[in-house]
């Protein structure tokens, strides 16, 4: 058998066939006339690579060229210490079937769906269900409890959730009554303190107020979610300088939830400094949700990126981008 010889490569302690220094570089899936080799500190041309044999206890360095400077780290979100990579979170309801579902999260990007707790069809318990076509191994399932208007009614809710699912991160709202479906401050904040309490990581629907934002983080909201608009209106963000605020004044994420109705309204989200934007209707109701859901992944990628570069400042007057003097 043959004897291996105890090297050092690139920091790493490894065992090597006895042979060149070249042929150490091809065992490694690397091409010689592609790199640099440092052996004991000195440096061996490459012209000799194939001549220079490897020694017991040798230390390697072995380099190539990759990009230059700082490599920008990914820019992910972090709620209740969960990251995520995507800032788009999408609902689950008002699409035809399962499948149109699955299929606009997929082009969505979305790494979180919003699901409502439901009674199981007892009369028909073989009904294709929503873990068949969104697997909540790969998606993050954020039990919500839409329809509830009191604070015990979404409390028992998200108890049964956790027991079905063992979901912790929830996505609280109680809404204050049914034409507006505007939330009830008062209840949302109580049931966000017995939730907190119990464990729960609740992620609050609500009021564009900056301070019942700051109420529902002493609470222990773990995010707190401005509405744009009224739920399902489409009618895009209304209220920009209130949840400019609530953003400044935020210790926790801040997303916008609801009124958004196409694209430009999720970019304008993110251009605010929001961490992230949830939305149902705008994609299930468009004509072509698969497309829709594109469309708002590259909304939501594109105010983000407006938002970091820092917008240029407004002016009462007229700025030539071209300079006046010198015209022929």
């Amino acid at each position: 058998m043959t004897e291996t010889l105890q090297i050092v490569v690139n920091g790493e302690a490894r065992r090597a066939a006895p042979g060149s220094i070249a042929d150490l570089v091809r065992s490694l899936d690397l091409d010689p006339a592609k790199v640099a080799v440092e052996r004991n500190a000195l440096i061996v041309p490459r012209s000799t690579l194939a001549q220079v044999a490897l020694a017991e206890g040798d230390v390697l360095e072995i380099v190539h060229f990759v990009g230059g400077g700082d490599h920008a780290a990914a820019d992910t979100w972090t709620v209740a210490g969960r990251t995520f990579a995507s800032r788009l979170i999408v609902g689950t309801g008002k699409y035809k079937d399962f499948a149109q579902n699955a299929a606009a999260v997929e082009a969505s990007g979305a790494q979180i769906v919003t699901v409502a707790v439901r009674r199981v069809n007892v009369s028909d318990p073989g009904a294709p269900m929503l873990t068949d076509f969104i697997d909540p191994k790969k998606i993050t399932y954020l039990p919500n409890t839409a329809g509830c208007f009191t604070a015990e009614d979404a409390i028992r809710t998200l108890r049964l959730a956790r027991e079905a699912g063992g979901w912790d991160l929830v996505k609280l709202e109680v809404l204050g009554e049914a034409r507006t479906l505007y939330p009830n401050m008062i209840e949302t904040i109580r049931a966000t303190e017995v939730l907190a309490r119990e464990g729960f990581l609740p992620m609050v629907y609500c009021t564009d107020d900056p301070i019942a934002a700051k109420q529902l983080e002493d609470a222990g909201a773990v995010a707190v979610m401005p509405l744009g608009a009224p739920i399902g209106s489409g009618l895009g963000i209304q209220n920009r300088v209130t949840i400019r605020l609530i953003v400044e004044g935020a210790r926790v994420p801040v997303l916008v939830d609801a009124g958004v109705g196409t694209a430009s309204d999720a970019a304008v989200a993110l251009e605010l400094g929001c961490d992230g934007v949830l939305m149902n209707t705008a994609i299930a109701e468009a004509k072509d949700p698969i497309r829709m859901a594109r469309a708002m992944k590259l909304a939501v990628e594109a105010g983000r990126d407006a938002y970091l570069a820092g917008r240029m400042g407004t002016r009462k007057y007229a700025d030539p981008s071209s300079p006046l003097a010198g015209l022929i």
